[in-house]
């Protein structure tokens, strides 16, 4: 895919173009996703104790709510090469409002994960949020792109542990129970969802030179048909082995943040005796490191590959992982708050900064097939999810047992970031491609003065 006129620098405080508005509703679409995806999980002690749920049933509803993720995410991406992400995005938003306002109905385990699994289709909006920033930033500042519009996205897994037990109590204050009480606040993020969908499709377009319809109109880009075809697509991606090691990789990383969103405050509520609210904000300080942590993981890329190029990207990418994995460790055998606290920060930030390089390397993979390349290995994300998910519906395993075995595979999987490789002619090709944006970059700052900057 041949995209013209892309950004080649990141000018955070612009609404003005259509490259920083893509950024700006990208990240803030996938937030408020996270939003109504995790929505529930603060609140899962009220409502283990209302439908009187068992550790299993909590587990099973976990692994339902990443799971149906893996489907939707492999189908996403596709769909962003035929229609566009613009569209995509609008109609993903919508319709997963639907399931995040109807979880209220739930009145048995059978219900409510039946709504877990159809809420978690709205998971797949990372893939939309990836490749609409892949599509608008050149190679120099691609990697800060994905990785900052991921990171601010996955913050929604922090603020919706510390908003939604708020939320909870505005509602008790309203003077209903706390049966009422937590279906009631599920509409808040439902209504949220809806109302960006709308927003995305007035505000945004596919590419910087417009949406994909027109350009196909003027024929700079290619019809989503034979050669370019959805299924054509795919299959290049899946027969390329780089595209599964990625996959792993991210099960490793994104796949472990998703897991801990899921039990964090839990955790602490039964580990620490804490009550609802303390355990929901010390949960969120996992999820408020994106703020920084994966935008690092980016910058980090883009550094290495202006020394190393694209071997340098691989290589900061085995190194995030290895340290996520050891700190994972050391979270698990932490039994004084304090420590667990710390340690749990330091596993944040290598996690994150893991999962911003993974996306520093997938627009490299295959550019005639990006929107299947971010979809496998989004889709990697959630597969490792439910995997984790199985640690921890056993009874038989603590919660400290489940992480520690979690953090020995992240460890393993480390290595698969090794087989990615690129072919010489591919690497020659993407550092002219990175000077040539860099050179472009810095005219620009040599022309523009200091002030208007």
């Amino acid at each position: 895919m041949d995209i013209r006129n892309k950004a080649n620098r990141i000018r955070l405080l612009s609404f003005s173009t259509p490259q920083m508005r893509a950024f700006h509703l990208s990240w803030f679409a996938f937030h408020v996703c996270f939003f109504g995806w995790f929505g529930i999980a603060p609140l899962m002690a009220v409502v283990r104790d209302d439908l009187g749920l068992t550790k299993t049933q909590i587990g099973n509803t976990i692994i339902a709510s990443v799971a149906i993720t893996i489907v939707v995410r492999l189908v996403i991406g596709l769909l962003c090469d035929r229609i566009g992400p613009r569209r995509a995005y609008t109609w993903l938003l919508c319709l997963g409002s639907l399931p995040v306002m109807m979880i209220g109905f739930a009145d048995s385990f059978e219900t409510f994960l039946m709504a877990r699994l159809a809420i978690g289709a709205i998971g797949a909006s990372f893939v939309i949020t990836q490749y609409h920033s892949s599509i608008m930033f050149a190679p120099n500042v691609v990697g800060t792109a994905n990785a900052t519009t991921a990171g601010w996205g996955n913050l929604g897994g922090g603020t919706t542990q510390i908003l939604m037990p708020l939320i909870f109590s505005g509602v008790l204050m309203l003077g209903v129970s706390e049966t009422l009480g937590w279906r009631l606040a599920m509409v808040v993020p439902g209504i949220v969802l809806f109302v960006t969908g709308i927003a995305y499709y007035r505000l945004t377009q596919d590419a910087p030179n417009g949406n994909f319809d027109e350009l196909r109109a003027r024929g700079e880009l290619p019809e989503a048909t034979r050669e370019h075809g959805a299924l054509q697509s795919f299959a290049a991606a899946a027969k390329d082995i780089r595209v599964w090691a990625l996959f792993l990789v991210y099960a490793a990383c994104f796949g472990v943040e998703l897991t801990i969103n899921n039990i964090a405050a839990i955790y602490f509520f039964d580990t620490f005796s804490l009550n609802l609210a303390t355990a929901g904000l010390i949960a969120g300080l996992f999820g408020l490191m994106n703020l920084f942590a994966r935008t690092l993981g980016g910058v980090f890329s883009d550094l290495f590959a202006r020394r190393n190029g694209l071997k340098g990207r691989v290589r900061w990418l085995f190194l995030a992982m290895l340290c996520e994995g050891i700190a994972l460790i050391g979270f698990a055998h932490m039994e004084v708050l304090a420590l667990a606290i710390g340690i749990m920060l330091v596993f944040s930030l290598f996690v994150q900064m893991a999962e911003g390089a993974t996306f520093g390397v997938v627009p490299f993979i295959n550019k005639k097939a990006l929107g299947a390349v971010a979809g496998i290995v989004g889709a990697g994300g959630n597969a490792g999810a439910v995997a984790a998910g199985f640690l921890f519906r056993s009874e038989s395993l603590t919660y400290q047992e489940g992480l520690f075995y979690l953090g020995v595979a992240v460890v393993v999987i480390s290595l698969a970031a090794l087989a990615v490789r690129f072919t010489p002619e591919v690497e020659a090709e993407e550092e002219a491609a990175y000077r040539e944006a860099a050179g472009a970059e810095d005219t620009a700052n040599t022309a523009t003065p200091i002030g208007a900057r």
